[in-house]
């Protein structure tokens, strides 16, 4: 019985830890490429072109995938039995050519974030930034918040290896 009420006590405490501990995430990886931002820029601007390195197009080759528009408010939505690539929503919300382009993803009830690309040129090749900036609580059901908020503490381990795999396979399609 002690042994009991124990237990729900700690579980009490984490979820209550879970609406006060820090939320705010942020990722980033980089990747130096030996070619110009107008190069790459088209690559990273434009949702079509993500397939050729998006390391969740690999991952799942058969997600249904609907894109639409161009340019400044092109959207790409996506469902997947993979529960790596999962399903959602992306929008380009910012688009400043060749320097940077910010996407809004929507994860339906596991949240919501912000990513960008910005590129920078370093003696004569570009430095790619890809980050994402999430609130691991907004957008998620009141009692889903508790434990986004202690999933955001692994989130630069789990997403980073997949940014840095992008940005290899950018790198090498750019560079070819």
């Amino acid at each position: 019985m002690n042994v009991l009420v124990f237990l729900l006590i700690v579980v009490a405490i984490a979820l209550v830890l879970g609406f006060f501990l820090p939320c705010q995430v942020h990722v980033e990886r980089q990747a130096l490429i030996d070619a110009t931002p107008e190069k790459i820029f088209g690559h990273v601007s434009d949702f079509n072109a993500w397939g050729a390195w998006s390391p969740w197009a690999t991952m799942d080759p058969d997600a249904s995938m609907n894109i639409q528009g161009s340019g400044l408010g092109q959207s790409m939505t996506w469902a997947s039995e993979n529960p790596k690539v999962g399903k959602g929503s992306q929008q380009f919300t910012q688009i400043d050519p060749p320097k940077k382009v910010v996407t809004h993803l929507d994860f339906g009830d596991m949240g919501v974030s912000d990513a960008s690309f910005t590129l920078k040129p370093t003696d004569g090749k570009t430095l790619v930034t890809w980050s994402l900036d999430a609130d691991m609580r907004e957008g998620v059901p009141f009692l889903k918040k508790p434990m986004n908020t202690f999933f955001g503490f692994f989130m630069d381990s789990m997403l980073g290896k997949t940014y840095e795999e992008g940005l290899a396979n950018l790198k090498a399609l750019v560079e070819a």
